[in-house]
């Protein structure tokens, strides 16, 4: 297979280097619009040659469209333009389905397309961040198959397999509420854990000297790309505004548990939500 990766960050990247590995991948062309990028994915090896997009999807038998949701939604019509009865095969990678659903929905070129989210990341962006095996035992999500063409889904399925992926298939606005609470939560509260922190470090200035572990994984994420967190919060802003709400309910239930220094109330949260260990371990 030619596989064609536009945006050569982190999963692009990742994906780069283990289906070229694994043998799924006979030769990677990028597209890559950051001059400083580009030259990193070549020179790490991520991609053999970068090119336009237009000579990149001509020469390659399936495209990846690893870019931000929202420059994802302008440019997945314009490939399936430019696939439209050849037999390509179009994927994308983002965490937002339902958006790019519909920006696909009724092109002549829609069963090409199979929409799909791999559920593995890092808060690190950039070529530089792509690594091997990052996806290996990791679930990833086809979104709306049955809009997609059994061929696409098919070979879709083959790529994902070379990247040891388990695959399962879901409604696109299924996928977009589920990831709200599972993932899109997580980055909202660590970025507002880091805003608190960083406020209070402006008065006292040693408070980063007592971070300890706990507090390095609980706000990793705030680390993670505005470039990319913003469209995803924007396309999928119904969702987490829900979840946000729910969170600040029970971010409350503890506030008023504390201040009413109602020792059996707080302990009663804190067993009810010991109970994440049953999905969690």
């Amino acid at each position: 297979m030619n596989i064609g990766i536009i945006g050569l960050g982190l999963i692009g990247g990742s994906m780069a280097i283990d289906l070229r590995r694994r043998g799924f991948a006979d030769r990677v062309t990028g597209v890559e619009n950051d001059k400083v990028n580009a030259e990193a994915a070549l020179k790490i090896g991520l991609a053999d040659v970068i090119t336009g997009l237009e000579d990149c999807v001509a020469c390659s038998d399936v495209i990846v469209l690893a870019i931000p949701v929202g420059s994802a939604m302008t440019m997945l019509p314009r490939i399936l333009d430019l696939v439209a009865g050849t037999g390509k095969l179009v994927i994308d990678v983002c965490s937002v389905k339902e958006c790019l659903c519909q920006a696909a929905k009724g092109h002549v070129a829609r069963g090409q397309y199979v929409a799909t989210h791999p559920m593995a990341g890092t808060e690190y962006s950039g070529p530089w961040a792509a690594m091997p095996g990052l996806f290996d035992g990791r679930a990833c999500i086809f979104c709306d198959v049955e809009e997609s063409s059994p061929k696409a889904v098919e070979t879709a399925a083959r790529l994902y397999d070379a990247l040891n992926m388990r695959v399962s298939y879901m409604r696109s606005d299924a996928h977009d509420m589920h990831v709200a609470y599972v993932s899109h939560i997580s980055h909202v509260t660590s970025f507002a854990l880091a805003l608190t922190v960083l406020d209070k470090e402006k008065d006292e200035k040693h408070i980063f000297d007592l971070a300890s572990g706990g507090f390095s994984s609980t706000v990793r994420l705030a680390k993670s790309s505005a470039d990319m967190w913003v469209p995803i919060l924007s396309r999928n802003r119904e969702n987490v505004l829900r979840v946000i709400d729910t969170y600040i309910d029970k971010m409350k239930d503890f506030r008023d548990a504390i201040d009413d220094f109602d020792e059996g109330r707080i302990r009663s949260l804190i067993e009810e939500s010991n109970k994440i260990k049953r999905i969690i371990r």
